[in-house]
């Protein structure tokens, strides 16, 4: 039978003398950090370290003692700090979250912005990094575009006696019966040229003289119309026979810049010949899609 004795810290196990293991207590939460160990047994050495953006202050390792004791105290883990964002020329902050001492930590974000007539360079937002210092500072640069150029068949407004600096804008618009396609301002990028301009789209001629179609969701006679002409991006529908010429049905057709396609299926009849034929338009509506077939 075995017997054990303890005193003082010191087993005896059948007469032989065995010394207790001391270990020290987890030293606790590093925060914004790790504690990196294996055991905590006497003698047993961990070390400290703080996340990115985070400088240790105290020691970076600590011991067990013959105590049972941490030879150091837990460090701690500090954010690192930037000084005052610096304000580039022509430019000013919008957003910034000053911290006490007008300092900023890791991960803070400030927001720039130009005056007026001046571009930003670069990203709008710089972020204090975990070395210390803020990310690429932007640029705010005197843009200017050249004069703006014109349109086929349309005009565009500008002042003939002054340039133009970034973001301003110049307007643009059509003769009569054409349509603009595309933005109505023009403005002066950051690159020192002129955004997209618009065109101005021609109308069409109807080539059809006498018929009777759907315009607008009306029926018009085009030998009633004072002009036969639609404009760009219009839509009029032409009336065709089914296939057994029982019904009529309409057919649409878009005005696409002074192109409009009669559909193939439509027929003109003239003043004399109309006298003697039921056209499209005077049938009834046919009833189905396939019908149109």
């Amino acid at each position: 039978m075995s017997y054990v004795l303890l005193l003082w810290g010191i087993f005896f196990i059948n007469g032989v003398v065995a010394k207790a293991v001391r270990t020290c207590v987890y030293p606790g939460l590093l925060h914004n950090g790790e504690i990196h160990h294996t055991e905590l047994t006497y003698q047993s050495v961990i070390s400290f370290s703080c996340n990115e953006g985070y400088i240790l202050r105290g020691a970076n390792s600590s011991q067990c003692n013959e105590k049972a004791e941490w030879t150091e105290e837990l460090p701690v883990c500090e954010s690192v700090t930037c000084p005052f964002p610096p304000v580039p020329e022509f430019a000013r902050i919008v957003f910034h979250l000053p911290r006490p001492g007008n300092e900023s930590i890791f991960g803070d974000v400030v927001r720039y912005a130009c005056l007026p007539n001046y571009a930003l360079i670069e990203h709008e937002t710089v972020s204090c990094l975990a070395n210390g210092n803020w990310s690429h500072i932007p640029e705010c640069k005197d843009i200017r575009c050249p004069r703006p150029t014109g349109i086929e068949n349309g005009f565009v407004s500008f002042n003939l006696d002054r340039l133009y600096h970034y973001m301003e804008k110049v307007s643009y618009g059509c003769m009569p019966n054409y349509v603009l396609d595309g933005p109505r301002e023009s403005r002066c990028e950051k690159t020192g040229n002129w955004s997209i301009k618009p065109s101005c789209k021609a109308p069409c001629s109807i080539s059809v003289k006498r018929a009777e179609v759907l315009y607008y969701g009306q029926r018009v006679k085009l030998q009633g119309m004072a002009e036969r002409r639609i404009q760009h991006a219009e839509i009029m529908a032409f009336f065709c026979k089914d296939e057994e010429k029982k019904c009529g049905y309409p057919v649409p057709t878009q005005c696409m810049d002074g192109v409009l396609r009669i559909p193939e299926c439509f027929k003109e009849y003239g003043r004399f010949s109309a006298l003697f034929t039921t056209e499209a338009s005077s049938m009834k509506q046919c009833d189905t899609v396939n019908s149109q077939q």
